[in-house]
């Protein structure tokens, strides 16, 4: 049998990227925050430039407040186009969120409502990012706890009609895919069957936690617990749909060792193993 193609990334934190460095553990490729290195100079922007050397890397931003009206951070994607240059990824990424109002700034990834006028917006934000780094961009899903009243579109229409717009391409994230179903209520396999599989150039998997409200379990995307169940069955779902996209877990609050988290990347390459054969 022909082996599937590794595509099990790594999710690179600062705690430990001493160690990473130091042990150069066989991962396929490694995903950072940019705004981490935003910092002209210094040990941090000196050790992504080592990361760089050995692995392919990633660009995942979290700071552009892409649906935001205020106007786009013009220092923030300086920032991020002369990180782009010096250190070549292979993909570039943001959130389809918002989260600054009038230069007041929300640490947090706030959803948007799924409007024509939301669409158009963003789509032109998107475009004007692209045109100034010169590439595409993947646009990732993000976790939510309320709904808009007015909204036209489901998050997946949305998505994908984004998508087509602005012509980015999709970062998929799996868990806030289910965490968003059941706060929700929405099927997640539809979600899916409606996402085109040519879209979605990287997946991303993590951990969230669960609060009671009332008689209500909300559902948090806290990326501090290992990734679930039925998450992992979801993720055996979009690699059905998608294929072996290259896929990490995210793990940002409670850090586990290196060592468990570069297992959770031999997990990824189990469940691609088995949708390569099943499809054999």
């Amino acid at each position: 049998m022909t082996r599937v193609s590794r595509c099990a990334g790594f999710a690179l934190r600062l705690a430990h990227q001493e160690e990473f460095l130091q042990r150069r553990p066989a991962v396929n490729w490694v995903e950072v925050h940019s705004e981490n290195y935003f910092g002209r100079g210094g040990a941090p922007r000196a050790a992504l430039a080592q990361v760089r050397e050995h692995y392919p890397l990633s660009l995942h931003g979290v700071g552009l407040s892409l649906g935001s009206t205020d106007p786009l951070n013009g220092a923030h994607l300086e920032e991020l186009m002369r990180l782009a240059r010096e250190m070549q990824p292979t993909l570039v990424s943001e959130h389809l969120s918002w989260g600054s109002v009038e230069q007041r700034f929300m640490n947090d990834l706030l959803p948007l409502p799924y409007t024509e006028e939301a669409l158009r917006h963003t789509a032109t934000r998107i475009k004007a990012v692209q045109d100034a780094l010169g590439r595409q961009i993947l646009i990732e899903n993000i976790s939510s706890y309320l709904a808009f009243k007015d909204a036209t579109f489901a998050e997946w229409e949305f998505l994908v009609a984004l998508s087509a717009e602005a012509g980015c391409a999709i970062l998929l994230d799996v868990n806030n895919l289910y965490v968003n179903a059941v706060n929700h209520g929405f099927d997640p396999q539809l979600y899916l069957r409606h996402i085109p599989r040519a879209a979605v150039q990287e997946i991303h998997l993590g951990g969230h936690s669960v609060q009671h409200m009332g008689k209500r379990a909300i559902l948090i995307d806290t990326h501090a617990q290992p990734v679930c169940a039925a998450v992992w069955q979801l993720y055996g779902a979009a690699i059905e749909r998608f294929g072996a996209v290259r896929t990490l877990v995210e793990w940002d609050a409670k850090l586990p060792s290196l060592d468990a988290l570069l297992e959770e990347g031999t997990r990824i390459e189990e469940h691609l193993e088995v949708r390569h054969a099943d499809a054999a």
